[in-house]
């Protein structure tokens, strides 16, 4: 089952899409043609990981790390399918990660790898978006890289966990402007959904509606306005979203967006002695 929410009447509504359209739950039919999607979740916290694909590590020439590690996004990332993704006026360094994400079904602690699925309500395409001129601040957090508003499009449908599960193999896809610009499967992935929930709820109470992501391929790079970026699991209705400048004043307290070496090292995947040198010789701008 694909369960989908969507603005209706002025309101969040959730249903199901089938057959061409979205079927509310509170009766009635919409066209998707013409439908505001929404994030099909609800959560109380959005938890992300860093390094688990192979292809990420290796691409970074980094070790692999003992053990997963995460951050958190606000819900107030949430955004949905056809959204825009907007780019903070005076910043460069707005990157795509197409993610599989998880929406918890069920209250989740203390529960063991192998019976992590029972408690899972679904799967959905997700792109984890971080504004890469932000990376010196926050101290490791990724507050302001991956926490503002609208960086997590979400969607279109979450597909429900009776119906597909990643355990069977699957392919995650990135295009920008309809060009493959990542590709990940399970074979790239170090720690799965399973080990990473079952991980998480030893410390964490996973609630109904909480998001999980599970983390990105190879070759995330900076999008441009104007760029329509999709992210798809094969087999499952593709996210849409299309970047947009955004005139908007970040001046102010607090750090400034800024092209550092840790900006194009991760921005760009490029080593980091490389990203000092183009710093230091100003050939950053």
């Amino acid at each position: 089952m694909l369960r989908v929410r969507i603005l209706h009447d002025g309101a969040p509504a959730w249903g199901e899409l089938a057959d061409g359209e979205i079927r509310l739950d509170q009766g009635g039919a919409v066209d998707p043609a013409t439908a505001r999607w929404l994030a099909p979740a609800e959560p109380t916290k959005i938890i992300a990981v860093h390094l688990t694909y192979r292809s990420r590590l290796e691409e970074y020439r980094a070790k692999t790390p003992p053990e997963p590690s995460y951050f958190m996004k606000p819900p107030t990332t949430l955004n949905g399918h056809l959204g825009e993704l907007r780019r903070p006026a005076g910043t460069r360094f707005l990157n795509y990660e197409g993610e599989i994400a998880v929406i918890i079904g069920r209250e989740m602690k203390g529960v063991r790898p192998e019976d992590a699925h029972a408690y899972v309500a679904g799967f959905a395409p997700a792109n984890d978006v971080g504004l890469h001129d932000f990376r010196h601040a926050d101290r490791g957090s990724m507050l302001r890289v991956k926490g503002q508003d609208g960086f997590l499009p979400l969607g279109p449908a979450m597909v429900t966990a009776d119906q597909w599960t990643p355990d069977g193999g699957f392919r995650l896809t990135t295009r920008v402007n309809g060009a493959v610009v990542q590709s990940g499967d399970g074979e790239d992935l170090i720690w799965d959904y399973r080990y990473q929930l079952a991980d998480l709820c030893r410390t964490i109470t996973l609630c109904p509606g909480d998001v999980v992501l599970t983390g990105t391929p190879a070759n995330s790079r900076p999008m441009e306005p104007g760029d329509v970026v999709e992210v798809e699991i094969e087999g499952l209705p593709a996210l849409r979203n299309t970047v947009v400048d955004w005139d908007v004043d970040l001046s102010g307290p607090g750090d400034q967006p800024e092209t550092s070496a840790n900006t194009l090292h991760v921005a760009l995947a490029i080593p980091e002695d490389e990203a000092e040198r183009r710093v230091a010789a100003g050939e950053a701008g």
